[in-house]
């Protein structure tokens, strides 16, 4: 029998019969490997601590400072293979980088020779209990691995050559944390694909349910690219962590050393979603951020309050359905511009920019976008972000996904109260499919800076009274 047919009939059972679990790694569903790692990581860093207290403000900045490089290296993403001795070089160099930054400020403070050098003790001691940390963690996970004690369920996406050994590979090598469950891909390969198929592109979501999926593997499927990303960008498959055989040679994984499973290089694609760490810190930002802005913009929200209703009564402010996060629809609120005829014109007429019935009071405000400072009420609420795509109606929210394929992957993260498409000038009778494109730009390279960036640039827009 040949090596390519041996690996199908390894495959074969696990692609067609129910994946079984170990009772485990079914309570450890949520265990990743960063919960160890960084914990030991911190633990490393501050030990020096206990033994003197002569360098503790020091000694807290490098931790803290080592950390957020460790951290903006890839030091705590997601690895399928695990080795002390892939990351030492990336680790010690990041490690030195942070002592050297901290080092220099200290002798700024100090002049004395005798307190930079056993700061600098410190320092070594410190780096030295991470490198062993880290071999004790790694250890560890590849114990834990190894015995299915944590793994996670992966649907392998291709049933081609590379799609039929990376299926091979989990199945015999648990080492990697991942438990093959299934294979989709084309119709086209039904019959062609060297690996079975539990369904085809379009059963991926149902199938990322029924098996309690969490990692999509892409491997070599058989569909154009703009397929592929509508197939994993649904709501349900965005959710998991995606991986893929990088095309080219010679293509590297985040974090500056590579990765692999049995020596097939394998690259972890950035969240495509907002989820773990990434979502902890956007939302405490955005808590962060309303919080304020309504204690210190409260004067502001009292004057427009009193402005619309001596402009035009009773009913102060304006709800309207939105479409948010995963499509779900919340009510989105505004000081009150003007009075739409009745419901069924205000949900589904476009623009009223030139509308008679916008009162005086209400077109300056629309033009300063003080309309909108109500919305922070829905950020607390956890209806909206600060910065993200803006909240459409649903009326529009179903012809712009029907005309534009790109367009309902923008609901993969919470909608904003300001977004890049709108700094970027992409705001009014502009094409929905630039918006579409900034949006998910926006998604899948988001950062903190990000964010600041446009809250900046929404400022300016504001002063510049570039509102609607």
């Amino acid at each position: 029998m040949v090596p390519q047919q041996e690996a199908r009939a390894a495959v074969e059972t696990t692609a067609v019969l129910p994946y079984a679990r170990s009772r485990a790694s079914s309570r450890t569903r949520w265990v990743r490997a960063w919960m160890m790692t960084l914990p030991i990581d911190v633990a490393a860093l501050t030990t020096p601590l206990l033994l003197s207290q002569t360098y503790w403000r020091g000694m807290l900045a490098y931790a803290t400072l080592a950390v957020a490089v460790l951290w903006s290296g890839g030091h705590y993403r997601a690895r399928r293979h695990v080795s002390i001795l892939d990351e030492m070089p990336s680790l010690g160099g990041r490690l030195l980088t942070s002592a050297a930054v901290v080092a220099i400020i200290a002798a700024q403070r100090h002049s004395s020779v005798e307190y930079v050098s056993g700061f600098m003790r410190d320092v070594a001691l410190s780096a030295g209990l991470v490198i062993v940390g880290r071999t004790v963690s790694r250890t560890l996970i590849v114990f834990v691995r190894k015995h299915r004690w944590v793994e996670h369920n992966a649907i392998i996406i291709g049933s081609g050559p590379n799609g039929l050994e990376l299926a091979r590979l989990l199945r015999r090598y648990p080492r990697y944390g991942l438990r093959f469950v299934g294979c989709v891909d084309a119709p086209s390969r039904q019959e062609t694909g060297a690996l079975p198929l539990s369904g085809s592109l379009d059963d991926l979501e149902h199938l990322v349910r029924l098996l309690e999926c969490e990692v999509l593997v892409i491997a070599d499927p058989d569909c154009a690219e703009s397929v592929l990303m509508e197939t994993v960008l649904r709501p349900r498959s965005s959710r998991c962590d995606l991986w893929a055989v990088p095309g080219l040679w010679g293509s590297r994984s985040q974090g500056g050393y590579p990765d692999h499973i049995g020596a097939i290089p394998i690259i972890k694609i950035g969240d495509i979603t907002f989820s773990g760490p990434r979502w902890a810190i956007k939302r405490a930002s955005d808590l962060v951020f309303a919080t304020v802005a309504l204690v210190v913009l409260s004067p502001v929200l009292l004057l427009c309050a009193i402005a619309t209703f001596l402009d035009g009564g009773r009913g102060v402010f304006f709800q309207q359905e939105r479409v948010g996060r995963h499509g779900k629809p919340f009510k989105v609120i505004k000081f009150r511009s003007m009075r739409p005829l009745n419901e069924q014109e205000s949900q589904t007429r476009w623009s009223i920019a030139d509308d008679e019935r916008v009162t005086t009071i209400g077109r300056f405000m629309r033009r300063t976008s003080l309309d909108e400072l109500p919305q922070l009420w829905n950020i607390l609420r956890g209806d909206m972000s600060v910065v993200g795509p803006r909240p459409e109606r649903p009326h529009f929210v179903e012809q712009f996904s029907a005309r534009y394929p790109n367009y309902a992957a923008r609901h993969r993260v919470p909608v904003g109260l300001t977004g890049l498409a709108q700094v970027s000038g992409l705001r009014g009778d502009t094409p929905i499919s630039d918006r579409a494109r900034f949006d998910n730009y926006y998604i899948e390279n988001w950062s903190l800076w990000l964010d600041i960036k446009v809250m900046l640039r929404t400022v300016a827009e504001v002063l510049r009274g570039g509102g609607r």
